[in-house]
């Protein structure tokens, strides 16, 4: 198996990490300072196709590559500040993936077209009582109805 990255991929590498290195390191000590969540730069990345950039849909701009690219591009935007990765990865993988993969196509339409551009930033929230330290400890308690 061969585990070296493609052209493609390198040139997406390559890019990223220029984007990266122009558009978040000079900033990245400013957004911790004074707790300010990056959401012109986190818009900018839905503008180049790389919030969900392994969906591939006919009615969504996405950017239709694949799990290495998606992965090298929050490897890339990590390096500079996690941060910034961690919100990219958050968004796709535990907000927009569920819906690309779930969803209906009216759901697909409605808010992964909105989530792949930058219009909406997903997240996931947990708020169950149990879940004190993380979803670990969560529980369910579902229960057959009818008949």
């Amino acid at each position: 198996m061969d585990f070296l990255l493609n052209e493609e991929q390198l040139q997406l590498k390559k890019s990223l990490r220029e984007f990266a290195e122009r558009e978040i390191a000079p900033n990245v000590m400013k957004w911790d300072e004074v707790g300010e969540f990056p959401l012109a730069t986190i818009k900018d990345l839905g503008k180049l196709g790389l919030l969900v950039p392994q969906f591939s849909h006919a009615n969504i701009r996405c950017a239709g590559m694949g799990y290495i690219e998606y992965v090298t591009a929050i490897e890339e935007l990590s390096r500079v500040d996690g941060s910034v990765g961690i919100i990219v990865a958050a968004h796709t993988s535990l907000c927009s993936n569920h819906i690309f993969l779930a969803g209906t196509e009216e759901q697909k339409k409605k808010y992964v077209s909105k989530l792949a551009t930058g219009e909406h930033i997903g997240r996931v929230g947990l708020t169950e009582p149990s879940c004190r330290i993380g979803w670990g400890s969560a529980r369910n308690d579902r229960r057959a109805q009818g008949k």
